[in-house]
């Protein structure tokens, strides 16, 4: 279904949607893993609230700054190549990757993460279409 929508769907509307679901889930990872890592910091009360709080915003909006990046870059892509492949994919995840690294300002995990994100997310993409 996805397929069929995609031509017609601006790329911008598939990429909100993207960042809603995956940053969602992103939050809920946060949901679920924040209180035991404040635990073990020995955070209790207000500390560990807003503490969760905090993991809960971060993992959110990480995940859904990936999504989104990954979402409208593939999407670009297709339109622009007017082909619907892996390779898109690979390119749409080399960029993501590299957004989430570029806050570490260190251009080896840049790369690698670009390198990480691109292999699976074309893998992902080669595996569905054959």
């Amino acid at each position: 279904m996805e397929e069929e929508l995609s031509g017609v769907v601006p790329c911008s509307s598939l990429a909100v949607e993207s960042v809603i679901r995956v940053g969602t889930a992103g939050a809920l990872w946060g949901i679920c893993s924040a209180p035991y890592d404040g635990r073990k910091k020995g955070l209790t009360g207000i500390a560990q609230a807003s503490y969760v709080t905090k993991s809960v915003g971060k993992f959110g909006f990480q995940c859904g700054l990936v999504a989104g990046v990954f979402t409208m870059t593939r999407c670009g892509l297709q339109r622009y190549r007017r082909q619907n492949d892996w390779t898109n994919s690979l390119i749409a995840g080399a960029v993501a990757g590299a957004a989430v690294a570029a806050r570490t300002r260190r251009w080896t995990q840049v790369i690698g993460m670009a390198c990480l994100v691109s292999a699976f997310s074309a893998a992902a993409d080669f595996s569905r279409t054959n």
